[in-house]
């Protein structure tokens, strides 16, 4: 496997978590606003055990191959783009595990405060999985422009 290929993988991963992280913040975490409170419980927990196969191995093939981006330097990426690269996996992790899924955790029916809280928060993974988003495109045509 190629530095490109590696790159191409890496690109398509990032994507994936774009379109799953807009799909969140417009579709599904407001929809929670529509479910009756009988069964907001089941909702919720077929949700996070649902959209945790979708997201999980994702989030960590993003890792992996971010990680393996920076240890390997594809030609044509700078040392800070592949930092800024770092920065903004490290970010979605962190505010996912510090941040969202606490959030979670305290969902329950009638929460509307905290329904409310976790769309605001998740503001920051949407803007930083965008910004990852377009990182990867940058990242791209740069070590094509020297390939």
């Amino acid at each position: 496997m190629t530095a490109i290929d590696l790159l191409l993988i890496h690109l398509a991963l990032t994507w994936a978590l774009v379109g799953m992280i807009w799909t969140v913040q417009l579709v599904q975490y407001p929809s929670f606003a529509f479910v009756g409170k009988a069964e907001f419980a089941a909702y919720h927990k077929h949700h996070t055990n649902r959209i945790t196969w979708i997201v999980a191995p994702l989030m960590s093939g993003e890792l992996l191959t971010g990680l393996s981006l920076f240890w390997l330097g594809p030609v044509g990426l700078s040392e800070s783009l592949l930092w800024t690269g770092l920065a903004l996996i490290a970010l979605n992790w962190g505010w996912t595990a510090l941040v969202a899924v606490p959030l979670h955790s305290r969902l329950n029916f009638p929460a509307e405060a905290v329904k409310r809280a976790l769309v605001r928060a998740n503001w920051v993974r949407t803007v930083a999985w965008s910004a990852r988003g377009i990182w990867a495109l940058a990242a791209v045509r740069a070590a094509l422009a020297v390939a």
